[in-house]
């Protein structure tokens, strides 16, 4: 394998669409020779940003489990995130998380610089672009690298399993996943 990839889900449902989108997006990196790791947000409790300042040395002040997870980006040579839409915008432990990620990133060594990622949004009808636009803003101020492709990252579908069979939007999906991959092993 060349590279390695961090996967963050942010639904609450192990089992539930932005699961199933990004495991077939894990299944096209792992085909271009690229490891995934696939992180569960519903199996971990983050905490708000207190922007108290003490991140300095690498690590989150706050207690929860986002020190390891940070750890595990850190390590990797990508990041790709989704999320469940939900009244228009990202879930607000998604935003959490990236908020003190890229807090702790500025604050110490600047690990996100030149990682290759971007944001996937998952939705029944709509907030697809809104939560595009904002996870957008992590990726491009901690200076990451976004690829294209052939449409927005954006997949619909409310019950388990009916985002699968949104065929444009996972057309889009894999073509991200394969332009991630073709990123970062032109960057090795």
């Amino acid at each position: 394998m060349t590279g390695r990839v961090v996967l963050l889900c942010g639904s609450p449902r192990l089992e539930g669409n932005t699961a199933q989108v990004l495991g077939e997006c894990a299944k096209v990196l792992e085909s271009e020779g690229i490891e995934t790791e696939t992180i569960l947000l519903a199996e971990n409790r983050i905490l708000s940003c207190t922007a108290c300042g003490l991140c300095t040395g690498g690590e989150c002040a706050l207690d929860d489990s986002l020190n390891d997870i940070i750890r595990r980006i850190r390590e990797a040579d990508g990041f790709i995130v989704g999320t469940p839409v939900y009244f228009g915008t990202a879930r607000g432990d998604v935003l959490s998380a990236l908020q003190r990620i890229g807090m702790v990133s500025m604050s110490s060594d600047s690990f996100l610089s030149r990682k290759v990622g971007g944001p996937i949004a998952v939705a029944r009808r709509g907030g697809h672009t809104a939560t595009l636009q904002e996870l957008l803003m992590f990726f491009l101020i901690n200076d990451m690298i976004v690829p294209g492709s052939t449409y927005w990252n954006m997949v619909f579908g409310r019950t388990p399993g009916e985002a699968l069979n949104d065929e444009e939007g996972m057309k889009t999906v894999r073509r991200f996943a394969e332009n991630v991959a073709f990123l970062i092993k032109r960057l090795q």
